[in-house]
């Protein structure tokens, strides 16, 4: 659907956006993911034409929007793209009716035509009865449905979200994502979602870009970018990441490296990923996700990698406990469910999966 092929942007000497490629398709949601300056609101103000990249082509059913070697730029209003931007822009001198209608009057569409889309839209979108309504008197989330109607109801190829979640309280935050995601199937349009929050791009994307500096680091399925992180700076930007420091004492045939943790000198065993030599000596930093720690009740019998530590700090997060175990003079994370009746100083077992400890360079 969407085709973004060694786009750079820069603004004097800061390089935005810098030689980046990707593939939309047809029906998916695709998130942009990263911390603030990464370049992501930048790449999709150039896909919506907003912003002239210096260099590289974009392509919309492989037809070129831009093309620094053909000279061609395709101006924002003849893109058939829609988008909604982080501050709504609802109009408060309109209607809701007036709002969603704008766009279609703009293209001049009789007026019976635009009657039927937009009301068929603001069904869609939960509206309906409210066509009248001016739209300062609107909620935060109904303001954001207003904004939705305005650009899907002209049946734009791709549906562009800037941080359109950023303005909400987390509750409501958290029911617009999932309404967005029951209408974007419903509809069926291509979306391209730029946030810096990780849970809203890991729930509601089909496959996401995490960027850095201008450049992707990694793109895949979230499952997959959870997982199987690509850099260091993914594996510490999506999710928690337990990491300790240590070193490799073995390296077995199949891969497997041992470890020691702490001065008590735990060993463990871990994966070793394809960014260190894997030789013994090396030092390294072992990582896990805190959920892959088995800890009390959990950890018993679970066979291979357990270890004891003492429990140092507890913080309830009503359906866990994020714990701060002491293993060897080393603060362990590790998040245990509230069911555990844990307590501060109190001795644990513990237990890490082997194939969720990863080791990576010092």
């Amino acid at each position: 659907m969407l085709k973004l092929d060694h786009i750079r942007k820069t603004f004097g000497s800061y390089n935005a956006v810098d030689d980046l490629s990707l593939e939309i398709k047809q029906g998916e949601i695709f998130a942009l993911l990263g911390p603030s300056g990464c370049g992501k609101s930048t790449t999709l103000r150039q896909i919506a034409g907003l912003d002239q990249p210096d260099s590289g082509d974009i392509l919309l059913k492989d037809k070129p929007l831009f093309s620094s070697s053909k000279n061609i730029f395709v101006p924002a209003q003849k893109r058939n793209m829609g988008m909604v931007f982080q501050s709504y822009a609802i109009w408060p001198h309109l209607t809701v009716f007036e709002t969603v209608a704008y766009p279609l009057r703009l293209r001049r569409w009789a007026n019976a035509d635009i009657d039927a889309a937009v009301r068929a839209i603001i069904k869609q979108v939960g509206l309906e009865g409210m066509e009248d309504r001016a739209s300062p008197t609107l909620s935060g989330g109904q303001q954001q449905r207003v904004a939705l109607a305005r650009a899907l109801v002209y049946k734009p190829d791709v549906l562009l979200l800037d941080e359109p979640f950023s303005n909400l309280d987390v509750k409501l935050r958290e029911q617009m994502r999932v309404e967005l995601k029951i209408l974007q199937r419903r509809v069926g349009v291509s979306v391209v979602l730029v946030t810096h929050d990780q849970s809203e791009a890991l729930s509601l994307a089909d496959r996401l870009a995490v960027m850095n500096a201008g450049k992707i680091e990694q793109i895949g399925r979230p499952i997959e970018l959870y997982d199987e992180p690509a850099t260091p700076f993914v594996r510490d930007f999506i999710g928690q990441t337990t990491k300790f420091a240590t070193h490799i004492t073995n390296v077995a045939s199949n891969g497997d490296a041992s470890i020691e943790i702490g001065d008590r000198k735990f060993p463990l065993v871990g994966t070793a990923s394809s960014f260190i030599r894997r030789q013994a000596g090396e030092n390294v930093v072992a990582c896990i996700r805190p959920e892959r720690i088995a800890v009390a009740s959990a950890a018993q019998g679970h066979g291979g990698n357990e270890l004891e530590g003492i429990v140092e700090t507890m913080l309830f997060l009503g359906d866990r406990y994020e714990c701060l175990v002491q293993i060897g003079g080393q603060a362990i994370l590790a998040y245990v469910p509230s069911s555990e009746k844990l307590s501060e100083g109190q001795r644990v077992p513990l237990a890490f999966p082997k194939e969720a400890l990863t080791l990576w360079p010092n």
